[in-house]
């Protein structure tokens, strides 16, 4: 049975290489998707990519994430800095997280310097682009597979 990692994505990801492309790149989520399952297929895991503008279908997912993933990839966008809720979650969670931003937050505006996702998650990878998220499945795919 392939493991499945939860990939999910928060506020303003869905306009991805329209928004903002001298920070984030001109690749688009579904460019993304697409890279990461080719990924996953060869590492033999199994992806369900999620992307809300909506806190609350956010924390939803990684509450199914808790019957169904055996890991979460997280982009909580905008969330990252405000949602108390999600960090909430994601604490109900028992597998690894790891979270991504495609801008290194660290060299932004002062206000995205603070993480409320990162106090939960195993790893956090920022300023890499999109690149973060393939070397976050990366860490997933070295991990030993449950019940083996």
């Amino acid at each position: 049975m392939q493991q499945v990692i939860y990939v999910l994505n928060g506020p303003n990801l869905n306009l991805l290489g329209k928004r903002q492309p001298e920070i984030y790149g001109t690749e688009t989520l579904a460019d993304i998707e697409l890279k990461m399952r080719a990924k996953a297929k060869q590492q033999g895991l199994e992806l369900d990519f999620f992307q809300s503008n909506h806190e609350g279908a956010i924390v939803d997912k990684i509450h199914e994430a808790r019957e169904m993933a055996a890991g979460i990839i997280i982009n909580p966008a905008a969330y990252s800095h405000t949602s108390v809720a999600i960090l909430d979650a994601l604490n109900t969670f028992d597998a690894p997280v790891i979270e991504v931003h495609i801008s290194n937050i660290h060299q932004r505006e002062a206000f995205r310097h603070h993480s409320w996702v990162s106090s939960r998650a195993e790893g956090v990878i920022a300023g890499l682009g999109t690149l973060g998220y393939l070397l976050a499945l990366e860490y997933f795919a070295s991990m030993p597979v449950a019940g083996a």
